[in-house]
């Protein structure tokens, strides 16, 4: 059986810095690439306003933009190499120039090297910036492979649970449950598995492969999907889980945050690493 392959983004920021670090403690005997994806506008404001103030013709602006713009993409990418090692992984870079955005390309790159799984950072956003979206949900959304969002910042007690803490899977019954839960025992081998369904105590949950718990659903929320991702999010606390792992059928971005999907609701309120397993996006 081969290592798990890792696809790790990296961006310069401090959620980025922390997903690497998550992601070694959780995966620490994978094959790691740190991605840097570069894409318009090829450097960041700070550096083209110099190059502005320099150059005088366009064209040798746009030569300036592409030569520092590629230097700023070799520094960044060094950087996130460096921390990845410093957590115990041995990674190898990857640069990617792409005109697409960066969450679109780094799932590309995860085809390219054959990930298992692809470890990115978000800032936790919630509320209005949720619906606008960011680059982590973009992954989420549409990479080909399963996706572990870590959020920033973990308090010191969730950052200890990753070590040692089990791995808590949501289960509906459905095949993207069962896909999710098959894809947690993979990534998260010797770690013990946690099965959870929400339902009200009226109807018996959907049958599962292993012991489960059974969670009340939580809270008066507009959607569903909040509800069930609070139940979640508190199981995962109450038992000191290292990752929560959900299913997703891979709607499109702006439907999934509007209708309150359970992926979407636990990736913006779970406050521990979610895996978002995607399934095959025409299943009935």
């Amino acid at each position: 059986m081969r290592d798990v392959r890792v696809l790790a983004g990296y961006d310069g920021s401090l959620s980025a810095a922390a997903a690497i670090e998550a992601g070694a403690v959780l995966l620490p005997s994978a094959r790691v690439w740190i991605a840097f994806c570069w894409t318009p506008p090829f450097a960041n404001e700070a550096i083209r306003r110099r190059l502005r103030i320099r150059e005088t013709g366009l064209n040798d602006l746009v030569a300036a933009i592409e030569r520092e713009g590629a230097a700023e993409a070799g520094r960044i990418t060094a950087t996130g190499v460096i921390l990845a090692r410093v957590a115990g992984w041995t990674p190898e870079p990857l640069i990617d120039r792409s005109y697409g955005g960066e969450g679109f390309a780094i799932g590309v790159l995860a085809e390219k090297v054959d990930a298992d799984v692809v470890v990115v950072g978000s800032r936790g956003l919630s509320g209005a910036s949720a619906v606008l979206g960011s680059v982590s949900d973009v992954v989420a959304h549409y990479a080909p492979r399963p996706v572990l969002v870590v959020p920033y910042p973990l308090l010191t007690t969730e950052s200890a649970d990753l070590a040692t803490g089990p791995v808590l899977v949501g289960w509906d019954g459905s095949a993207g449950a069962l896909l999710a839960l098959e894809t947690a025992r993979k990534l998260f081998r010797g770690r013990p598995v946690v099965v959870a369904t929400v339902s009200d105590n009226a109807v018996d949950p959907p049958a599962a492969p292993s012991e489960f718990l059974r969670l009340p659903a939580r809270g008066d929320h507009v959607t569903p999907g909040r509800a069930v991702a609070d139940a979640l999010a508190l199981a995962a606390c109450q038992r000191r889980a290292a990752v929560v792992v959900v299913g997703s059928r891979g709607h499109s971005a702006a439907r999934e945050i509007l209708l309150g999907s359970v992926a979407m609701a636990t990736l913006h309120h779970a406050h521990r690493p979610v895996l978002v397993v995607r399934h095959d996006a025409h299943e009935p």
